[in-house]
Parts: structure tokens; C-alpha cells; sequence
């Protein structure tokens, strides 16, 4: 199912992805903070429709983790070169019904944002202020979906 998962998202196939949830799926990372439901499949869906140039390498995986590499030109037109490790849990039916992944927000941030904004690492503020934004955005894609 890992395996199945990174080629949908390195195919930049949405639904693929979404097929590999449960859909009472639990999802968090440092951008997004806690998914729950339908909102994890639809994540997937948003990014996946919006990648341009994204890929992804799967570097080694085992039943329960997974480490990954993303590559994409963020919508500053910055370059993101993301390190991602991930955890999972599975259900009976063999998909995912928990998903963590975990990544340097700060090191993302000086990617994606630039040095400016990337200042609101070395702050509390900016956790909060990326998932206010990728809330946002979720919900209006969700909306126009």
C-alpha cells in the first residue's frame, strides 16, 4: 500500500491516492496540522491537482514508515526539495487509517517562502499561520470541487 500510495502521488493521481484511505482516515503534518475524514482524501486530491512539476521518491519504506523525498516548484515559484518521514497505520482492510508525517517546517518554509517570511521559522507564529493558510485553501478548494 506504501508502494501503491507515493506512485499515485508521483503520478500526481489524486483519486489514486484517496483510494488508499480509509474514509474515517486520520492524517497530520507540520503544514496541514490534523486531518480527519473525507478533508485527508481531499488534501490529496488538492495537491495532486495542482502539481505541475511534482516528484516524488520513495527512498525506503517498510510495513509501517516510510521516508520520501518531494520535489515541485511551490506557488511562489520557489523550489522545494522536502524530506519527509512518514508513519502509518492500517487497518484490516489493508488502507491506511493513520498517517504522520513528519518534516522540518522551518527548512520548508526558507524553500518555499524565501527569506523573508521564511524569519517566521525562528518564531511560534509559524505553525499556526501555515495551517490558518493551508485550512484556507483546502476549504476552498473543497467548496469548488
Amino acid at each position: 500500500m506504501i508502494e501503491r500510495l507515493y506512485a499515485a502521488m508521483n503520478a500526481h493521481d489524486g483519486e489514486g491516492m484517496a483510494a488508499c484511505y480509509t474514509d474515517d482516515a486520520v492524517f497530520e503534518d507540520p503544514a496541514f496540522g490534523e486531518l480527519r475524514d473525507g478533508r485527508v482524501k481531499d488534501m490529496w486530491r488538492m495537491l495532486c491537482a495542482r502539481a505541475e512539476d511534482l516528484t516524488v521518491e520513495l527512498r525506503e519504506h517498510d510495513d509501517e514508515s516510510a521516508h520520501w523525498i518531494a520535489r515541485y516548484t511551490f506557488r511562489t515559484g520557489r523550489r522545494v526539495v522536502n524530506d519527509v518521514r512518514a508513519h502509518f497505520i492500517f487497518g484490516r482492510s489493508g488502507l491506511i487509517v493513520d498517517h504522520r508525517d513528519d518534516f522540518d517546517l522551518r527548512r520548508w518554509a526558507a524553500q518555499a517562502l524565501g527569506p523573508p517570511l521564511a524569519v517566521l521559522g525562528y518564531t511560534p507564529l509559524l505553525a499556526p499561520v501555515i495551517r490558518r493558510t493551508t485550512a484556507k485553501q483546502l476549504d476552498a478548494w473543497t467548496a469548488h470541487a
